[in-house]
């Protein structure tokens, strides 16, 4: 349906539909799991409504010239990003609002600037589009002065956000929009997207994404399999198939470094722990299947019931990494949470 984007037909549909009837609704929200396309899609979908398409596309946050900026503002003092709100508008009718700073979180003084350029017209056209990326990472207050622009936002305005979890949100903006759930790529869709994007080591790139295409794309498969060994390590300790002392130099290293972040680690165990739990039950297929025989020896000693109430623990830590939880702490906090259990 729309150039160069794979998988969600039905998200497709729906859009194309919206154009072609010119019944678009003001407030869209796509939800879905990382990598899905979400943003991407909402670049294709004011691509086909505006003018100039190829700027707009010069805001995919993926770009590389785009990922310096906003890693070179994690250095910036919170007053410094609060005087200059981060957005993107390569086109003056296309402006994405990413989360920032070293917590990725949409800012309060970034949806004041999101209210205030809502007031002006088209440039060109009848229509401006916004992009409110990862609006799941926005605070209350910054999400509470959001809504009276999605109450009444000016006829010519459209608002997209995405999330990953809808339901993270607050329901008055889950209300005041039309929501759209993107699902994982089914796997001949994940192998026609490596073949147009010519991926190499394709079948562990597939494997490892799961479905997502932004994954596949992105993913270091070095430093990918450095974390995710880190991640294997805290549970053979935590299960007592190796020594406290062997995760003492990783946690060392992890904190020392300021580019690794938790939620990355976070993630990661997340997919171990589903892997494990699929053992357990003698079903599903693994997406670290590469590590069944490390995994079989974790899922021997741990019961469901063990795995569920890890998952719960590193719920409650994802749910304190935005307080800027410390990354030793948290990690080392959940060693003993899944070896006490």
């Amino acid at each position: 349906m729309f150039d160069n984007f794979w998988g969600n037909l039905h998200v497709q549909r729906a859009l194309a539909g919206m154009i072609e009837r010119d019944k678009v609704p003001q407030t869209l929200l796509f939800s879905g799991p990382e990598g899905t396309g979400k943003a991407t899609l909402a670049r294709r979908f004011a691509q086909a409504i505006l003018p100039h398409p190829e700027q707009i596309e010069r805001d995919d946050l993926s770009l590389p010239a785009n990922q310096k900026i906003i890693a070179d503002r994690e250095k910036w003092t919170s007053e410094k990003r609060n005087e200059d709100p981060l957005l993107f508008a390569s086109y003056p009718d296309f402006i994405t609002f990413p989360p920032d700073g070293p917590l990725r979180q949409l800012s309060i003084p970034q949806m004041r600037v999101l209210k205030e350029r809502a007031q002006y017209l088209p440039s060109q056209g009848k229509r401006r589009v916004f992009l409110i990326d990862h609006i799941d990472r926005s605070g209350d207050q910054a999400a509470n002065s959001l809504l009276k622009i999605l109450e009444e936002p000016p006829e010519y305005l459209i608002l997209i956000a995405t999330a990953e979890n809808a339901y993270d949100l607050l329901p008055t903006i889950r209300s005041r929009s039309v929501m759209f759930q993107f699902s994982p790529l089914s796997a001949s869709e994940m192998k026609d997207f490596a073949a147009a994007r010519g991926l190499e080591d394709v079948q562990r790139r597939l494997a490892l994404a799961a479905g997502s295409p932004g994954l596949a794309l992105s993913l270091d498969l070095e430093v990918y399999a450095k974390r995710r060994e880190a991640m294997l390590l805290l549970l053979q300790v935590a299960t007592g198939l190796k020594s406290f002392g062997a995760w003492i130099p990783v946690s060392e290293t992890i904190g020392r470094s300021k580019n690794e972040k938790l939620e990355i680690y976070l993630k990661l165990l997340y997919e171990l722990l589903r892997d494990v739990l699929l053992i357990g039950q003698g079903r599903g297929e693994l997406r670290n299947q590469d590590l069944k025989m490390e995994l079989s020896a974790v899922a021997a000693k741990l019961t469901a019931e063990r795995v569920v109430h890890a998952v719960r623990k590193v719920d409650e830590v994802v749910g304190l990494v935005r307080r800027n939880v410390q990354k030793v702490i948290a990690l080392d906090g959940l060693l003993l949470e899944i070896a006490g259990t």
